[in-house]
């Protein structure tokens, strides 16, 4: 008995910790590319592009289980939007300024690799931050990071899901088809008025989310935006009791530890068998990494500089340029949103597996200079 009691604590102190997502995401990730390297390539595969109903095991996970992660994320936007760290105009502009200069500078040095044809189409891929991801390695930091750090990166990031929620709806949605658009927008509407009605019970918006996510599919705009609509529709108060705080934490497990991990073991795993010099130096591969490396940091960086400069707004004296710079890189950490707009982006072509070799390894280095960065002496600023 107590040899289970200690089992129990131990797992709940394992999955309460900060960085334990995180963790699990590159573990599942790290599974999926030794399954993709291994006799159990094909297996891997074959489980993978099984027909289960209407989709493949694949397609479910990247259409149906994240639109449960964008439902996490849209909550997660409201709340901070409404009564968080983004309340205020004078919270939002630090984060939001660094989150855009985040966004145009590695979408800029990515089309300058791959300025002309097919290749155009994946300009948002290095523009997103992987939250979990990058709150992990700044959780296994330790507690020489100062606290602001979180609140900032966490804020930056945020904003960074708004704008890739944004891209995707207005930048990889394929054909339109009316009729099923309609039935969306008429369970749209039932939700508003729903939700002006003042309800507090979450299950008229979760059953009416199924047909909506459906009908959204259908309607030739990606599924996951369903989820962000729906996330926005939730009612809001200020404890939690309220329906957004009750559905974001019923949802915040099962997301980090199960929908995020199965996710990374789903896309991560790329064949790197035949994969030459030249495939890993090609415009795909360069443009998205040096994005992700350099032009993340260097967005990030720039933006809270000039914001400085302007008197606007700047850290407390306590966040160092060493802190700084170590927290750009792990801006640098696309992963996760990486992945998926890559997906949308090159659906079902060779572009893909390029795309994610930069995505991997480029996240994996940020991760690594923010952490050791963050770790070191602080350098005082001047």
């Amino acid at each position: 008995m107590q040899n289970r009691h200690r089992a129990r604590l131990l797992a709940s102190a394992l999955f309460s910790h900060e960085a334990a997502a995180g963790v699990m995401l590159m573990a599942a990730s790290a599974i999926g590319m030794l399954c993709a390297n291994s006799g159990w390539q094909t297996s891997y595969e074959h489980w993978l592009n099984i027909e289960t109903g209407p989709l493949t095991v694949r397609d479910w996970i990247n259409d149906a289980l994240m639109a449960l992660f964008f439902l996490l994320a849209g909550l997660e936007i409201k709340r901070e939007i409404l009564s968080g760290h983004l309340s205020h105009w004078s919270q939002r502009l630090l984060p939001g300024v660094a989150a855009l200069g985040g966004m145009v500078v590695p979408a800029t040095i990515y089309v300058a690799f791959n300025h002309h044809g097919e290749a155009l189409r994946g300009w948002a891929i290095p523009t997103a931050t992987d939250i979990a991801f990058a709150l992990g390695v700044l959780a296994l930091a330790g507690s020489r990071v100062p606290g602001v750090l979180k609140v900032f990166l966490t804020a930056l990031a945020i904003v960074d899901d708004l704008g890739a929620v944004i891209v995707i709806a207005l930048f990889y949605t394929g054909t339109l088809s009316l009729l099923p658009g309609a039935g969306a927008m008429a369970i749209i509407a039932l939700l508003v008025m729903l939700n002006r009605q003042g309800g507090q019970t979450l299950f008229p918006y979760l059953l009416a989310g199924i047909p909506l996510w459906w009908l959204t599919l259908k309607s030739g705009i990606h599924p996951t935006v369903a989820g962000v609509v729906l996330a926005l529709l939730i009612p809001a108060g200020h404890d939690g009791a309220s329906p957004l705080m009750r559905l974001e934490h019923m949802l915040s497990w099962p997301v980090r530890f199960m929908i995020l991990p199965l996710f990374g073991f789903a896309n991560a795993g790329i064949s790197l068998h035949g994969v030459t010099v030249g495939q890993m130096l090609s415009p795909l591969t360069l443009g998205v990494g040096v994005a992700l490396l350099l032009g993340k940091p260097l967005g990030v960086l720039g933006a809270i500089s000039i914001l400085k400069l302007s008197g606007s707004t700047s850290f407390p004296p306590s966040v160092t340029w060493r802190h700084k710079i170590g927290i750009a890189f792990l801006c640098g950490i696309g992963f996760t949103m990486s992945l998926f707009i890559a997906i949308l982006a090159f659906p079902g072509t060779a572009a893909v597996n390029q795309i994610k070799l930069g995505i991997l390894s480029d996240s994996v280095l940020a991760g690594l200079c923010g952490y050791i960065l963050l770790r070191g002496p602080a350098v005082t600023e001047r």
